[in-house]
């Protein structure tokens, strides 16, 4: 009996540690397998106090009288699938005839008290199916994406999302982004790990940091084009146009549409032609697009149109072409000037770290998700990295950015500069870098001579 005790108290020990230091460990070892029995033990009677039940068929109620016995209950949505996973649990439901995905997702709140979960999200799979993804503990915390995410080409993950899944950035699906938030929001450190991410894929990366390059140019060795200030910047876009019109100028001549050419063989972007043909898609990173907008002369404003007159068109046409942008900034709204908002309405997935105000975060949530804007003005200060992400269909969801180091993100792309695509184009506009020294071969510091004594 004492030794059934001792070893009760280890367990209980060990699992409160695990829980307090590594909570992945703890739920896949504890806490998935009182999850799922919690769940299935309160699911019927959960269901029907959140709503989510139905009445019983009118045959089954006529077979009941009939047989004089107590009247059927009513009818919870079917389990079709119970699966653990490393952060929560997926339940997948089979809707009655009558409920509606959207009475399951209404009760999403409730759900998660009653399943005693950190949290509930559900989506629809198809007609009559529903999945919730419920997560065990706080996966928002510490933040470490999975060794199985996915890396495709121009797909890479970003962040980590609430409900546990991956946040991808993929660029064929969704070419411009805009990401905004304050000073020490995170806003750096998602930029600087979507860099690190693109580093190992043969893509060119075009900077334009107008804070002199502190932030793009220690990854200058990945970069095929970098500007630090708008002058720069303006005859670096100017440049991207022009290759923007070579590329469309290579489409048209691969185009290949013979009438024995199959379909799918027509080329109307730079995915269709051949890979001996297909020119390196680019990615375009502006740091601070405020300062691109701003003026105080004339000349400065003539300039500040011309800059925003290049990003609208490259919004408007490069993605056939393979240019994709990633738009960052403080405030993004109409008191930048006229084009800001054409420029804006071009931008498909939105990112909003921690802003100041409300208004900030209307601007980048207002016109496709008014409800992503609350979510936005919650974010701690205390949580650096925590942002809401969204698109153009109105859906959104809190994510979170792994700490990535400079350090980190400069050994990517030291590591990666081989693949770093030459466009005759732009080459006026490559960094300059000394090439690197591996740190054995740095010699070390000669030792300060030794003072000699004074004398009285």
């Amino acid at each position: 009996m004492r030794w059934l005790l001792a070893s009760a108290a280890l367990v209980a020990v060990l699992a409160g540690l695990l829980r307090w230091r590594r909570p992945t460990w703890y739920w896949l070892a504890f806490g998935a397998a009182f999850a799922t029995l919690r769940v299935l033990v309160r699911y019927s009677s959960v269901m029907d106090a959140c709503g989510l039940t139905v009445p019983p068929p009118r045959w089954r109620l006529a077979i009941a009288r009939m047989a004089n016995r107590p009247a059927p209950e009513p009818r919870a949505p079917r389990i079709r699938r119970l699966l653990p996973t490393r952060t929560g649990l997926v339940l997948r439901l089979g809707l009655r005839p009558g409920q509606d995905a959207f009475d399951v997702a209404v009760s999403c709140d409730r759900l998660r008290h009653s399943f005693g979960m950190y949290g509930v999200a559900s989506r629809e799979i198809r007609s009559g199916v529903v999945e919730l993804r419920m997560t065990g503990y706080d996966v928002l915390k510490r933040v470490r994406l999975p060794a199985s995410a996915e890396r495709t080409t121009m797909k890479v993950p970003v962040a980590l999302r609430e409900d546990g899944a991956v946040h991808y950035r993929d660029y064929r699906t969704a070419p411009h982004a805009l990401t905004i938030g304050a000073t020490k929001s995170g806003k750096s450190v998602y930029q600087r790990n979507l860099v690190a991410e693109l580093a190992s894929q043969e893509v060119a990366l075009v900077g334009i940091d107008c804070k002199q390059g502190v932030e793009l140019f220690p990854l200058a060795r990945r970069f095929s084009a970098l500007a630090d200030d708008p002058d720069t910047a303006a005859d670096l876009l100017d440049a991207l146009i022009a290759h923007m019109e070579d590329v469309y100028q290579l489409i048209r001549t691969e185009q290949r549409i013979t009438a024995d050419t199959p379909d799918a063989d027509i080329a109307a972007d730079i995915w269709d032609l051949p890979d001996h043909l297909r020119p390196a898609p680019v990615v375009v990173l502006v740091d601070e697009v405020a300062e691109l907008a701003l003026f105080s002369t004339k000349d400065e404003e003539k300039r500040r149109d011309r800059i925003i007159t290049a990003l609208v068109r490259l919004a408007q046409l490069g993605r056939a072409a393979g240019i994709y942008l990633e738009i960052c900034g403080q405030r993004f709204g109409s008191e930048l000037g006229k084009g800001i908002t054409m420029l804006r309405a071009q931008l498909t997935v939105r990112t909003a770290h921690r802003v100041n105000d409300e208004t900030s975060a209307a601007m980048a949530f207002g016109d496709i998700a008014p409800d992503a804007v609350l979510a936005t003005i919650q974010i701690p200060a205390t949580s650096p990295g925590l942002a809401v992400s969204g698109d153009a269909s109105g859906g959104w969801a809190r994510v979170r950015t792994p700490h990535t180091s400079l350090r980190t993100a400069v050994n990517a792309c030291n590591k990666y500069a081989h693949l770093t695509p030459d466009l005759p184009g732009l080459a006026a506009f490559r960094p300059i870098v000394e090439p690197s020294v591996p740190l054995a071969k740095i010699p070390a510091p000669a030792p300060a001579p030794a003072e000699s004594p004074t004398t009285a």
